[in-house]
């Protein structure tokens, strides 16, 4: 079998015992050729195999026409009059109009994928979003390839592709989301946020921005050290980590230095335990 790939169980090999041998005839694209006859064989205890080796037939195919008021884009250049099993491209149409499908290729029976129609797509109004806006659009149905832009409102965080596509199929692709900021849920407390470390009163305003993460700290009672439990605010929601307790006013105001922020830290922190894990603010 030229121009193919032999393998016994996965691997390589001039010998076989008893079994099955397979062969490939390449991925698409990679070697241009398909397989005529079995792609497996069993070596038989009479020291034969079931099936002759197949054939690996190279494939060719004519230019692809491009669509009507189109064209072609090729995923790779093209030289000669005929293209090879695998390879592809892509339809475009003049704008506004849109193809009613996007690729073609080459394809095992030595025929090219057929020209798509050029038609006229267009999309609804885009829609709004969740604490966001629309900017620099006219709210209007859009054609095909027309894009808008989003923004979210003030410390809210823009989760996704800021623009959206009108798509051959007049559907806008994926619109994004508005992520809310969070506060850290604590009266009293030291915690470590935006690389410094800082007294829960002076966290002003009190608010964390969508994936920030906050440190709290916990006392290891039995070591008495303190270490630090991090913690993500996740669209308006901060856990607070089950193991931190807020002191009372008395230990926060005359006896601060003994908070498990201010102690010297552990080695290591505890082993997980399920009293350790985070707890909504």
């Amino acid at each position: 079998m030229r121009a193919g790939l032999l393998a016994f169980n996965g691997n390589t090999s001039q010998n076989y015992l008893h079994g099955y041998r397979r062969m490939d005839a390449g991925k698409p694209g990679l070697f241009p050729y398909v397989m005529v006859g079995a792609n497996e064989s069993r070596c038989l205890h009479d020291g034969t195999w079931s099936h002759p080796p197949p054939l690996c037939k190279g494939v060719n195919c004519p230019l692809p026409k491009p669509p009507r008021e189109g064209r072609i884009v090729h995923d790779k250049q093209v030289t000669g009059t005929a293209t090879i099993y695998g390879q592809g491209w892509t339809y475009e149409c003049n704008p506004p109009k849109a193809p009613s499908y996007e690729r073609g290729s080459c394809m095992a029976d030595g025929s090219a994928t057929e020209p798509p129609v050029c038609r006229d797509v267009s999309c609804p109004i885009p829609p709004n979003i969740l604490n966001g806006v629309i900017t620099f659009a006219v709210m209007r149905q859009h054609g095909y390839k027309e894009k808008v832009k989003y923004s979210c409102n003030e410390h809210y965080t823009l989760e996704g592709e800021a623009e959206i596509q009108c798509q051959n199929t007049g559907n806008w692709s994926s619109k994004p989301v508005c992520r809310a900021p969070c506060t850290v849920g604590i009266k009293r407390g030291r915690i470590f946020y935006n690389a410094r470390k800082i007294w829960i009163e002076d966290l002003k305003p009190n608010r964390v921005l969508h994936r920030e993460p906050v440190v709290f700290y916990c006392m290891n009672k039995v070591d008495k050290c303190g270490y630090p439990v991090a913690s993500t605010c996740n669209d308006g929601n901060l856990p607070i980590p089950d193991c931190f307790e807020e002191p009372g006013k008395l230990d926060y105001n005359l006896r601060s230095k003994n908070l498990p922020s201010e102690i010297r830290m552990c080695v290591a922190p505890p082993a997980q335990s399920p009293t350790s894990s985070p707890r909504s603010a």
